[in-house]
């Protein structure tokens, strides 16, 4: 189903027993997860190194916040694209902006790049994003704000070490310089952006068969910190088609909010028993929503941005 644009972020996740998780594929996947260092918001010290967002065995979730049945006849992939739709309603009529620790990984040009970190602050009307690096190129700054009528507007870009004294770069946010090391423009960045991709590709599925959902209630968070529940839908395209963009992908919806806050997608591997390769990833962290960010929070005139 899934293959997120932009870049995405991320909490928690109540998991099933133990005992049952090691019996599944799905569960066997899981077991050497990804680990994370947490950052606190820009500008502020960052939080001493942990394992983060490990998916971790615990006490079954007593039951689960999306109905994900699957009616007769219908695709496996349906229950997941109503959800994926319910999810976009929930962004579009609740969700004003927020701010979280985005995570990112993405392959470009057959190469898997370093993981970015970055703290953002994110407002859908007019689309706006202010960025600030913490990994690996801490205090690099980036803004953007959607033009009239919803035209684009210009990137600016400022980065850290010796390169900052050369200030504040006005650029196309689709050029050649912005999408330096980029998979997908500042334009196609945060949760909203990823949730239309996972129901435009989800959309595109349906109509093909070769594909397996599985689904279950685990947690996501810091090793040592709160978890938050979410439920992690699991889709794999066993056999490589042009229909499809990946091998795997999985999906993790936040509960409570009932949105994505993390996805992964992975390409076929090249030789049977391989893993299959990491093709992106993203993950919202420390999520905030609806803080009433004003121009002021999307203004090159702000003190708290571009400082030397």
């Amino acid at each position: 189903m899934f293959k997120s644009p932009a870049f995405h972020r991320i909490v928690s996740l109540s998991a099933l027993a133990a005992s049952a998780l090691a019996t599944t594929p799905l569960a066997r996947a899981q077991q050497d997860r990804w680990v994370e260092p947490i950052m606190r918001v820009a500008h502020e010290e960052p939080a001493p190194t942990q394992v983060a967002s490990r998916i971790v065995p615990g006490t079954p979730a007593p039951g689960a916040p999306f109905d994900l049945t699957q009616r007769p006849g219908e695709h496996p992939l349906m229950p997941a694209l109503r959800l994926a739709k319910g999810s976009l309603a929930t962004i579009d009529n609740t969700i004003r902006d927020y701010s979280a620790i985005m995570y990112k990984q993405e392959r470009i040009d057959g190469e898997l790049m370093d993981q970015e970190v970055a703290y953002i602050k994110v407002r859908h009307q007019p689309y706006s994003v202010y960025m600030f690096f913490l990994a690996p190129n801490k205090g690099r700054e980036c803004m953007y704000v959607e033009g009239p009528n919803g035209t684009n507007g210009k990137l600016l870009a400022r980065d850290c070490g010796f390169r900052r004294k050369l200030g504040v770069f006005e650029l196309d946010p689709n050029g050649r310089l912005a999408m330096k090391g980029q998979k997908y423009p500042i334009t196609k960045l945060g949760v909203k952006a990823l949730t239309d991709e996972l129901v435009m590709v989800a959309s595109n599925d349906v109509q093909f068969g070769e594909c397996e959902v599985q689904h279950l209630q685990t947690e996501l968070g810091p090793k040592t910190g709160v978890k938050r529940p979410v439920t992690l839908l699991d889709v794999t395209h066993p056999v490589e088609r042009r229909n499809f963009r990946f091998h795997k992908a999985r999906v993790y919806i936040d509960n409570e909010l009932r949105i994505p806050i993390r996805y992964e997608a992975y390409l076929w591997p090249e030789r049977p028993g391989e893993a299959p390769p990491l093709e992106e990833t993203y993950t919202y962290m420390n999520l905030k929503v609806n803080n009433g960010f004003t121009d002021a929070d999307f203004s090159r005139e702000n003190p708290e941005y571009f400082k030397d």
